[in-house]
């Protein structure tokens, strides 16, 4: 494990994991910069990159048959909001970068989607499928502010009358509430909100550059007074962190006007492991190796897990722990209801402007 002199303030993951498509690797002697305070600090400050890429296409299909959408657009590749559980870091080596540091602070910014996106719909013989907004990296993190693209692929969305559905953390999504109006009069958004703790310290180590917890439920509030659709997404719970919340969570999901909520329990994938490890270790010591053993206990003994289904809710003893005490809160703050599908039918390859 890599020795951290001074935990960088606002990242995750503190150092880079050797991507395992390159043959080479290179390490930063913690113990010499020691002694070269002026070089740590010079390499402590780096700023977030935001590269400019052309991609060929950007609508992704999913295979994974407990994943509810089978396509997806990530309009940005890397994510600023530095997670440390992120099962999307590993996609980063894909372009040739680190899942540690890399992904947090060398950010792809797609600036073809929005065409790449209408010639998608205008496929021969294509038939309207619900696409998600993102299934890898948030598509509000912190880059939106500045380049758009989400929200100029939401209009891009309503402009054919296709539905969409959004995934984030992020409260940057009432920039657009306009947009998701009139996508929602005509049935053609859902929103997922993921909230991971009520407990803001936590939020702040675990997810460094997020929205704050209070904003996130605000911003659930404010979809649902319009009458937009959200659920919330508890994930992941982590046993030793967050499993004591899964109720408190439900309750308070369901008070904000989430009209469902759901659970993934943490899975450490690929170098996942190493950069969550070095990180628990470094923010909790005293619980560290409990935290990591009860994330083996619900996959088998390894913190990873890829079988289908099981892997998204574990099993074993604390996995059922986490179950019977979600199911008590949705039976007593979420009463089931109808779920009205989404509308496909005023689906045009002719755009009509909002």
């Amino acid at each position: 494990m890599s020795k951290i002199i001074k935990p960088q303030k606002g990242r995750g993951a503190q150092h880079n994991t050797h991507n395992r498509f390159e043959k080479n690797s290179y390490h930063i002697d913690s113990e010499h910069l020691e002694y070269c305070r002026m070089e740590e600090e010079e390499y402590e400050s780096e700023k977030t990159k935001y590269q400019q890429v052309f991609p060929k296409t950007i609508v992704t299909k999913n295979n994974s048959p407990d994943v509810p959408f089978n396509y997806s657009i990530n309009p940005y590749q890397g994510c600023e909001h530095g997670c440390v559980y992120c099962y999307a870091r590993n996609s980063h080596e894909y372009w040739g970068y680190s899942a540690g540091k890399d992904f947090e602070k060398i950010i792809l910014v797609k600036h073809n989607a929005v065409d790449l996106l209408s010639r998608w719909f205008h496929k021969r013989g294509y038939e309207p499928e619900l696409i998600a907004l993102s299934g890898n990296t948030d598509c509000y993190q912190p880059a939106e502010r500045k380049y758009q693209l989400t929200r100029r692929i939401l209009q891009t969305f309503l402009n054919y009358r296709h539905p969409v559905g959004i995934i984030t953390k992020n409260s940057l999504i009432l920039r657009d509430l306009d947009i998701l109006k009139e996508l929602n009069k005509h049935n053609l958004v859902r929103i997922t909100m993921s909230i991971t703790t009520l407990n803001e310290e936590l939020r702040r180590t675990m997810e460094p550059r997020t929205a704050s917890i209070k904003q996130r439920l605000k911003a659930v509030q404010v979809l649902s007074d319009a009458g937009i659709p959200v659920n919330v997404n508890l994930a992941p719970i982590i046993h030793g962190l967050n499993n004591h919340e899964v109720f408190d969570l439900v309750k308070t999901s369901a008070e904000h006007g989430a009209k469902s909520v759901n659970y993934i329990l943490a899975r450490l994938n690929g170098q996942i492991a190493e950069i969550f490890s070095e990180w628990v270790h470094q923010a909790y010591p005293e619980r560290a190796e409990k935290v990591l053993n009860q994330i083996k206990a619900t996959h088998n003994g390894k913190l990873n897990e890829s079988q289908w289904k099981s892997r998204m809710r574990g099993e074993g003893e604390y996995a059922d722990q986490v179950k019977m005490m979600f199911n008590m809160a949705c039976k007593r703050f979420l009463p089931p209801r109808e779920k009205i599908p989404m509308n496909y039918d005023d689906f045009t390859v002719h755009p009509k402007l909002f």
